[in-house]
C-alpha cells in the first residue's frame, strides 16, 4: 500500500477536530460507573454536570473544553506500506495547522521563552509525532491527542532505587495525586510509568494515561498495582474537580518497562476528565475512525 500524504494531511486535521468534539465511549462509559458509585452528593451533582457539558458540547458540535491542548499524533506503521516518513511528518502538521486555522481554534502552542504564539498550534517540536510499527498488513493507524495544561501539569518523575521497594512507588503515586488535588481536573486517568530510563519511564506514564478505560497493563505485576492504586486514590477524599467524594479518578494506569539493576524510576502523568482522543485505520479499503 502506498500511504497518500494527501489523505494523511486531511485525516490529521480532522482528527485534530474530531478528538476536542467528540468523547471516547470507555469514558462516557467510565462516568456512569463513577455517577452510580459516587456516595457523596456534591460529588454526584458535579459528575451530573460533567455527563451534561459533554452531552451539550456534542449536541452543539462545539468543543468539550477551551484548551486545545499539545497536539500528539501516535502513528503505528503496519506491513507492507510504502510511505516517506519526512513527507509524512510534515503532513500531519499541515494537518495540524489547517485544523486551527479553518476551523478555526484557539492555539495553546507558545515559544517557550518569548511565548510567542504562532496561531497554528505548531512550533519547535510540536505537534508530537510518536511513529511504530506492527505485524498488520497494509494498515496505518493515527491516534490523536489533544493533552491540556491543566493535567500535564500533573507530571511528575522520582528516580528511586530497588532498595525503596514496591511501597515508594506506591507512595510516590499517591502522594502525586493527593499533591494535585483538584487542579488537575478530577476525575481523572493516573497514568504511571515504571522502569526503563527517566525520558522512557515518563513516556510509559503518557501512554498510561492515554489509554482507553477498561484496558489492563500486560505485565501482571504491573495489573496488580493498577488494580491496588485504583482502589487507594478512590478513597482519598479528593472526588469530582476537588470538592469532595470518592470519584477522584477513573482509574490508575500502569506501564512498565525493563530498567537497570541499580535503579527504579517511577513517573506520573495525569489526564483530565475530558480525556480526549481520536483514532482511525487507514487501510486499502479506506479509512476507518474507531
Amino acid at each position: 500500500m502506498q500511504l497518500d500524504l494527501k489523505e494523511v494531511e486531511e485525516l490529521s486535521k480532522t482528527l485534530y477536530i474530531r478528538a476536542l468534539k467528540l468523547l471516547p465511549r470507555d469514558i462516557k462509559q467510565g462516568f456512569e460507573r463513577l455517577i452510580a458509585e459516587e456516595t457523596d452528593s456534591t460529588g454526584k451533582t458535579i459528575l451530573g454536570t460533567m455527563v451534561e457539558n459533554i452531552a451539550v458540547a456534542e449536541r452543539t458540535k462545539n468543543l468539550l473544553c477551551q484548551d486545545t491542548g499539545i497536539p500528539i499524533y501516535n502513528v503505528v506503521i503496519g506491513r507492507n506500506v510504502q510511505f516517506d516518513g519526512a513527507a509524512m511528518k510534515a503532513a500531519i502538521r499541515r494537518g495540524c495547522e489547517r485544523a486551527t486555522k479553518e476551523h478555526p481554534l484557539r492555539s495553546s502552542v507558545v515559544h517557550p521563552v518569548t511565548r510567542k504564539n504562532e496561531q497554528t498550534s505548531c512550533g519547535a517540536g510540536i505537534p508530537i509525532i510518536h511513529v511504530d510499527f506492527d505485524q498488520r498488513e497494509e494498515t496505518v493507524e493515527i491516534e490523536m491527542i489533544p493533552k491540556g495544561s491543566g493535567s500535564e501539569n500533573g507530571s511528575f518523575l522520582q528516580m528511586l532505587v530497588p532498595a525503596d521497594g514496591v511501597a515508594a512507588v506506591k507512595r510516590f503515586v499517591i502522594d502525586k495525586v493527593i499533591e494535585c488535588g483538584g487542579r488537575v481536573c478530577p476525575p481523572t486517568i493516573v497514568g504511571v510509568g515504571i522502569g526503563g530510563t527517566s525520558d522512557l519511564c515518563m513516556h510509559l506514564a503518557k501512554i498510561a494515561a492515554t489509554r482507553p478505560l477498561g484496558t489492563t497493563c500486560t505485565d501482571a505485576e504491573g495489573g496488580k498495582i493498577e488494580a491496588q492504586l485504583s482502589e487507594a486514590v478512590n478513597q482519598l477524599g479528593i472526588g469530582p474537580q476537588g470538592l469532595g467524594g470518592r470519584a477522584t479518578a477513573f482509574r490508575v494506569h500502569v506501564e512498565v518497562a525493563a530498567t537497570h539493576i541499580t535503579m527504579n524510576p517511577v513517573a506520573v502523568n495525569i489526564q483530565c476528565h475530558s480525556a480526549r482522543r481520536a483514532n482511525a485505520v487507514i487501510t486499502p479499503g479506506g479509512i476507518e475512525f474507531k
